[in-house]
């Protein structure tokens, strides 16, 4: 969907470093869109589109630099130290440059008025007229039939006289402004008169939006912010309608309360469904501390009470709960804090109405797509899924070392169904969950090996049994290589769990709360690598690696009655194991020449740097049960699926990717998954997913992005339940770019609901549509 580029303002805070300016773009797309929909003119235009001094673009920071004079004709007057000059003028320090067919400069005053063909440019900025008269110390002036070049997002900015009045303030009479080249611009906004001051506002009268020729909006005053700093105001609007939600209309408004805090609110209406409010919070205090908040509220006019069609109308087919609620919410947190001592702390929290709050409102700027990409984007953490009723809220303080780390962490899982609808909430949570961890590292001074996993666990239930459990897990290796054939790895594993269970919470006795399980595993890994280097000497690859690799690892675990004890997760069960596996792996990894680097002494000055990339992996598996096949050695299945997996990318633009697990004893697959993407430099793409499993889904989702011209992109998506010969979704649409615009129109046809969408972007003021 395209809301999250429309929406980008408001997380400036994540993207930009403390005290940067904020990109041009993003001040002004709000002020279209405003205009356009609802006619309310406040909005945000950047400053630096008028203030080309207002950075010191005509201003040289090195006051003793002189400023140097060319021109076919030169003279001087000494009494009155005024230069005329005519014929191909060109006054220049550093990177100011004016350019005209007569200039004269009046250097005690540092004054100039240039006539004919004047040209001034400050950087890749350029100032063109007729003629210009201009304070060279004051940095005020007036150019005649002004026009302005701004490189950064390719804005002209034209007037019959632009007058720099002030350091900071500007005006114009006969203002046009547009980001696209050419006589007759795709669109440019017109004003009669125009006054801005930097850092304060600006003053339009008498503003029309032009497309080509042809007049389409105009508005008699139009005032905006203007100002270098990210700054308060409307956001561009959605606009939709769907069956479920009838007309929308969702108007997000930005508050920049200071440098390392800001937010966003948001009016959402909804013709069948009544008004969603909301907001966002958003602080940076480091780039290790740092944190969001999110919290949405729907007094929701339809419910899911099961009575007449209110199911099939405003319930989902999957769904195996009612939702008789009206008042409809969604709370979401992300913190995370730089603690002392190299400690670091993480908040998450999610908490939620209903069961169908979130499949309700998957899209939109404050809808679950966009919630998810924005923590996994800014704190590189998930939520749980739009269709899981349980949602992890948690607490976690951690500190790494070298070969250690230490992970503190309550979890609160909120089950969404229980608490609505059950008298009873068994649902299990860990208050707290301590876990200390050991690398892999050597034992001082001997050839052994070791590793640490422990872990401390306060189980709790509202409705049942909790308690505590320790859990104690280290295991010592044996590393053993012959030579250069083979390398084996004994490594032996000593578990130990004690269980406390609280007797206020179940029905046992005092006598009865402590449980201990003491367990040893044992692991063989045999494996060895041969390889091979082919020359290959080709433009593209120097050289490529095969590399095959069998391995052969033994798992043993006693089989030991566990029944007896407390039961909170899987830790808690350890199930028996005698099992061997065996597995090949090829790989194939290409070498080629990517530059050179400096070297050591006058022999060896370059030295060649390489690229290496692992284009082709095979691998083949399968495990053989010992323990089964004791068993059950009439009817057993001691041998597992046979498991495959190629991943190949030869080169940039393709990649395939496959696996399956293959039932030796029924002749067909269990599983059976594959992908592929297909792209090229133009920017057409083509990806498909095939997925399979023989107990569950046969599904496939392609996606196509085709370019039919240079500026036309055909965009296309469609998923089937191959199971079901039922469609997912499909969609299609198209977008076209110009040089300073661009459409996009879309059409999805979901299971639940139809969405028409289109997006009409402007170059520089950005975007409306939904």
């Amino acid at each position: 969907m395209h809301q999250r580029k429309h929406i980008e303002n408001r997380r400036f805070l994540f993207s930009q470093k403390k005290g940067s300016k904020v990109p041009s773009r993003e001040y002004i797309f709000c002020y279209l869109n405003i205009l356009l929909i609802i006619f309310v003119f406040l909005s945000i235009i950047p400053s630096d589109v008028f203030a080309l001094s207002g950075d010191n673009r005509f201003k040289d920071d090195d006051p003793d630099e002189p400023w140097n004079i060319s021109a076919d004709e030169i003279s001087h007057d000494r009494n009155t130290n005024i230069y005329t000059a005519s014929g191909n003028v060109v006054i220049s320090k550093k990177n100011t440059r004016l350019s005209a067919d007569f200039v004269r400069f009046d250097h005690n005053a540092f004054r100039a008025f240039a006539q004919g063909n004047v040209v001034m440019k400050a950087g890749e900025d350029i100032l063109s007229g007729s003629s210009l008269d201009v304070d060279l110390k004051s940095e005020t002036g007036i150019i005649y039939d002004g026009s302005v070049f701004i490189k950064e997002n390719n804005f002209h900015i034209s007037g019959g006289n632009i007058e720099k009045t002030g350091e900071n303030s500007y005006a114009a009479e006969e203002a046009t402004v547009s980001t696209c080249d050419g006589e007759t611009p795709a669109w440019k906004i017109t004003g009669k008169k125009l006054k801005i001051n930097i850092e304060g506002y600006g003053f339009i009268n008498h503003a029309t939006l032009w497309t080509k020729k042809m007049p389409v909006i105009y508005t008699p005053f139009f005032v905006f912010p203007a100002k270098l700093k990210r700054q308060s105001g409307l956001l561009s609007p959605q606009i939709g309608q769907s069956d479920r939600k009838g007309i929308e209309y969702n108007q997000p408004y930005f508050w920049a309360i200071d440098e390392n805090t800001d937010a966003t609110f948001y009016a959402h209406y909804m013709s069948k469904r009544g008004e969603k409010a909301g907001f966002e919070y958003r602080y940076v205090s480091s780039a290790e501390s740092k944190g969001t908040v999110m919290f949405d509220f729907l007094d929701d006019r339809r419910e899911d009470d099961g009575t007449g069609d209110s199911s099939k109308k405003w319930g989902y087919e999957d769904d195996t709960s009612l939702r008789s609620n009206s008042d409809r919410y969604w709370f979401r947190m992300k913190n995370d804090h730089k603690m002392p001592f190299g400690f670091n702390a993480k908040v998450d929290l999610d908490f939620v109405s209903d069961q169908d709050y979130l499949h309700e409102f998957r899209e939109g700027y404050n809808g679950f797509n966009s919630t998810e990409s924005y923590f996994n984007k800014y704190f590189g953490r998930e939520i749980d899924n739009y269709d899981d009723p349980v949602r992890i809220n948690r607490l976690n303080l951690s500190k790494n070392w070298s070969s250690f780390t230490l992970n503190a962490e309550t979890r609160w899982y909120d089950n969404v169904v229980n608490r609505r609808w059950s008298d009873t909430d068994n649902t299990l949570h860990k208050l707290p969950v301590i876990e200390f961890d050991a690398s892999k590292q050597q034992v001082s001074g001997m050839p052994l090996y070791a590793d640490l996993n422990s872990e401390y666990t306060n189980f709790y239930r509202k409705d049942g049994t909790s308690g505590h459990r320790i859990d104690l897990y280290p295991r010592v290796y044996l590393p053993l290589k012959f030579k250069k054939f083979f390398t084996v790895e004994p490594s032996l594993g000593l578990r130990n769990t004690t269980w406390y269970i609280d007797p206020s919470g179940s029905d046992t006795t005092e006598n009865d709360t402590t449980y201990n399980r003491e367990l040893f595993d044992f692991k063989l890994d045999l494996s060895t690598e041969l390889f091979g280097v082919f020359k290959i000497n080709s433009e593209h690859v120097d050289s490529i690696k095969h590399s095959i690799k069998p391995q052969i690892v033994y798992n043993y675990i006693p089989d030991e009655e566990q029944a007896d004890y407390p039961y909170f997760d899987s830790i808690d069960r350890i199930t028996g194991s005698n099992l061997i596996t065996y597995s090949l792996t090829n790989t194939f990894t290409s070498r080629s020449l990517s530059g050179k680097i400096g070297g050591d002494g006058e022999k060896d000055q370059e030295k060649p740097s390489y690229a290496y990339n692992e284009f082709l992996r095979i691998k083949i598996e399968q495990s053989y049960d010992i323990k089964e096949e004791r068993e059950h050695s009439k009817d057993g299945r001691p041998f597992s699926p046979v498991y495959g997996e190629l991943k190949l990318s030869p080169v940039k633009y393709i990649s395939l990717s496959a696996d399956a697990t293959w039932s030796t004893y029924d002749g067909w697959f269990v599983t059976r998954n594959a992908s592929g993407a297909l792209s090229d430099n133009r920017g057409d793409s083509l990806f498909a997913e095939y997925r399979f499993d023989r107990d569950s889904i046969e599904s496939l989702l392609s996606i196509l992005n085709l370019k039919i011209f240079d500026n036309l992109l055909l965009k296309a998506d469609h998923e089937l339940n191959i199971r079901d010969n039922r469609r997912i979704k499909t969609g299609i649409g198209f977008l076209y770019t110009a040089q300073c615009w661009s459409v996009d129109l879309r059409y999805t046809d979901e299971v639940d609901d139809k969405i028409y969408s289109f997006m009409i972007n402007l170059t520089g003021l950005g975007g409306i549509g939904n």
